[in-house]
């Protein structure tokens, strides 16, 4: 990677960061704390919130039948999804150790917290864990492949892929004939010492 290259690639990371101040501080207008993993918000909020929750049958008489019959198929992902997850238990505490990868940490991907907003009904809030379970688990599990593909392919695809994990921008350009001898160089940077 040129310097021209790595130069935008940190203005980049700084842009990432200066944007992530700025929604933060922008969120601080929403009065809650997080307290031993649990979001608090003050007693008026709670009370605003619960103002604004739409009741179960409302809820359910807006909600277009197609989507009704359509939601067992939904659902009924939870059992590939909770195998997967525990496949991909297994496959980091066997492969991660004996390759010497930093673990990924499963807590900072699947995170469970919305079900405090006191504006969702049972229905949006089982809803909001499922989705937060399910795409969670899907980011979990392609930090785990990044971290994988890092060690045994790190090579950027020709082809403009739509999305990058975390590894992809230290990856090796493709068709880089210097690939050999980076990839040493490549894994020692990543590995757990």
């Amino acid at each position: 990677m040129n310097d021209k290259i790595r130069e935008i690639m940190n203005n980049i990371e700084e842009m990432k960061k200066k944007l992530l101040s700025e929604i933060q501080k922008h969120e601080k207008n929403v009065s809650y704390e997080i307290q031993n993993g649990y979001v608090r918000f003050e007693k008026e909020v709670v009370k605003k919130q619960k103002e604004n929750m739409k009741h179960i049958l409302a809820y359910l008489k807006d909600v277009p039948l197609l989507h009704l019959i359509s939601s067992p198929i939904i659902y009924g992902m939870i059992i590939p999804a909770v195998f997967f997850d525990i496949i991909l238990f297994m496959y980091q505490n066997i492969i991660f150790r004996i390759y010497k990868f930093e673990f990924v940490k499963r807590s900072d991907y699947i995170v469970f917290d919305r079900q405090y907003l006191g504006y969702l009904n049972f229905i949006e809030k089982l809803n909001c864990i499922y989705c937060s379970y399910f795409n969670g688990l899907m980011h979990y599990a392609a930090a785990i492949a990044g971290r994988t593909e890092l060690y045994f392919c790190p090579i950027k695809h020709a082809k403009k892929i739509m999305y990058e994990h975390i590894h992809y921008k230290d990856f090796l350009v493709y068709g880089d004939d210097e690939y050999q001898n980076k990839l040493k160089e490549l894994r020692d940077k990543f590995q757990v010492k």
